[in-house]
């Protein structure tokens, strides 16, 4: 879950997994965190919703390792 200032600078993000608030110093979070904005559309049950949130690192390795196929994972080259 994000939160920005009314200039539009991101505050804080906290994990909506665990709750746990990210080190966010001006306006760049400073740790490890995937955000999910994810729009659903025809033939769900979600159809016109949007859905966000933010997990950490940790809650983000639980989560996959409980998947039944593994994360397709490369490495990037570049990094921006």
């Amino acid at each position: 879950m994000r939160k920005y200032k009314s200039d539009g600078q991101l505050e804080s993000v906290v994990c909506n997994c665990c709750a746990k608030r990210l080190v966010v110093k001006g306006g760049i979070v400073r740790e490890g965190v995937m955000a999910v904005n994810h729009a659903w559309d025809f033939f769900s049950e979600k159809d016109g919703e949007i859905h966000h949130f933010d997990l950490c690192e940790t809650c983000y390795d639980e989560l996959i390792q409980g998947f039944r196929v593994d994360v397709d994972i490369e490495e990037q080259i570049e990094m921006l």
